[in-house]
């Protein structure tokens, strides 16, 4: 073959990595992976551990200035440790005694959008995200005028604690910005899990999902635009979960 008819092999193969964080078409020596790709998942592998055993600390993770202006407390689940909190997930799911308590007097109930930020498989992903997307998921709600909780954080936090929030609080809707299970690509993808009215009984059929938010995901500005988006849905239909699809609520206008 004609050197000018042969592929660019080297091009095609950067085009298709640059599409994702995926280790593709990576190089061998023999049968194994190359040394650079090997330490390259030792390095991935490790951040992935150090995500889920890392302990929350809102100061070092989130900043005293953001824990400041946001006025961001912290309550736990009834897991008492990081490893009852693994081992156990049941426990991740309630919130004790002492954390109802302290939310009934810290927030105001039947808000239109409570946020609740959770620790739960990656506090890396809550520290490198939260700080970038809380802004801007309240300055999309304010410019509806909806009227907005006050937002807190829960240690060893499993999905179902939205449970016990909707029904203390009562609000409309609850988002859930939790750390993702980390994976050899990233350690920072962040999920927010929302759900209309949630209440005792409430599994994942009853709960929506915007997940992957990172940055070479979904990027913060378009994920609080979904979610804010996605919570309106909820209000306008009184449902969410499997029932409720996402849709873009800007094009839909735009047709009308």
């Amino acid at each position: 073959m004609p050197n000018d008819l042969q592929p660019a092999w080297p091009d095609l193969i950067a085009r298709i990595r640059a599409r994702t964080p995926a280790r593709v078409l990576v190089d061998r020596a023999g049968e194994a992976y190359r040394t650079t790709t090997q330490l390259e998942l030792r390095h991935a592998h490790a951040a992935a551990r150090d995500a889920v055993r890392t302990e929350l600390d809102l100061e070092r993770d989130l900043g005293g200035k953001f824990v400041k202006q946001w006025n961001l407390f912290e309550v736990s689940t009834l897991a008492k440790s990081k490893d009852e909190y693994l081992l156990r997930p049941d426990l991740g799911r309630r919130l004790n005694e002492a954390a109802k308590r302290q939310i009934q007097a810290r927030c105001t109930e039947e808000t239109d959008l409570q946020i609740v930020i959770g620790d739960g498989l990656s506090v890396t992903a809550v520290a490198a995200q939260v700080p970038h997307l809380l802004p801007l998921i309240f300055r999309e709600a304010q410019a509806r005028k909806w009227k907005l909780g006050q937002a807190f954080v829960v240690r060893y936090c499993r999905v179902g604690v939205m449970n016990d929030v909707g029904e203390l609080l009562r609000p409309k809707v609850v988002v859930l910005l939790i750390g993702e299970r980390p994976g050899l690509a990233t350690a920072e993808s962040l999920s927010a899990y929302m759900a209309y009215r949630p209440k005792d009984g409430d599994h994942d059929a009853n709960r929506n999902l915007i997940s992957n938010i990172h940055a070479r995901g979904v990027r913060a500005d378009e994920a609080a635009r979904r979610i804010v988006n996605l919570a309106e849905q909820m209000m306008r239909e009184q449902i969410s979960g499997v029932n409720l699809k996402e849709q873009n609520l800007l094009a839909a206008n735009q047709s009308e």
